[in-house]
């Protein structure tokens, strides 16, 4: 059974992440849900080490709710290329290192696409909501589109500027955030959220 969320109560967003957290915000801003990140709470970031999406934002929205006593939403997200069967995915913010470069993480895909012509690529989006008392609710939303390469544009944050969605010329970091945020994969599991969340 689906668990509603309400105007005025606190939500821990279980990220470090301030694209991600930036992006989250936006969405539940309407919503007057009043939003606290895990790093503002001083929690440890736990050990993602689930073989899928769906594992990964389980184990941060559950460590981070149990810790806050405070129902908390958390997003596991990457970045999937054919080509690579299906790399970076869980493992996307790894390829990037200890430093989170991204630059250097596009780099490295490029580089081990070579000349491969497939060139599809998606990026796949699970948000997990998890209350104190261990139960948790999880929404995937995928976005298909194709890689570019050099990059371009600066706005989004990780892949985005080699990211080209279908349907569109611009790559996620060229289109206008705002845009961005009414397509994308974590709109699109967010949309799930709300329905079941706010409906």
């Amino acid at each position: 059974m689906a668990r509603k969320l309400h105007r005025g109560q606190k939500l821990v967003l279980a990220s470090h992440n301030k694209g991600k957290l930036r992006e989250i915000e936006a969405l539940l801003r309407p919503h007057g849900v009043e939003v606290v990140s895990a790093g503002d709470l001083g929690l440890p970031e736990p050990e993602e080490d689930a073989p899928d999406f769906a594992g990964n934002a389980r184990i941060k929205a559950v460590a981070a709710a149990t810790a806050s006593g405070l129902p908390a939403l958390s997003d596991d997200s990457g970045f999937c290329v054919a080509a690579l069967n299906g790399a970076p995915g869980v493992h996307s913010a790894r390829w990037a290192g200890p430093s989170k470069d991204f630059a250097k993480a596009m780099a490295l895909v490029n580089e081990k696409i070579g000349d491969n012509p497939d060139r599809r690529a998606w990026f796949i989006a699970a948000l997990c909501l998890a209350w104190p008392d261990g139960h948790t609710e999880t929404f995937l939303g995928r976005i298909d589109g194709t890689l570019v390469w050099p990059p371009r544009g600066d706005n989004g944050f990780g892949y985005d500027p080699m990211f080209v969605p279908a349907g569109s010329q611009q790559t996620f970091g060229e289109i206008d955030p705002d845009q961005k945020h009414a397509i994308s994969h974590r709109a699109r599991a967010f949309a799930q959220v709300l329905v079941s969340c706010f409906g």
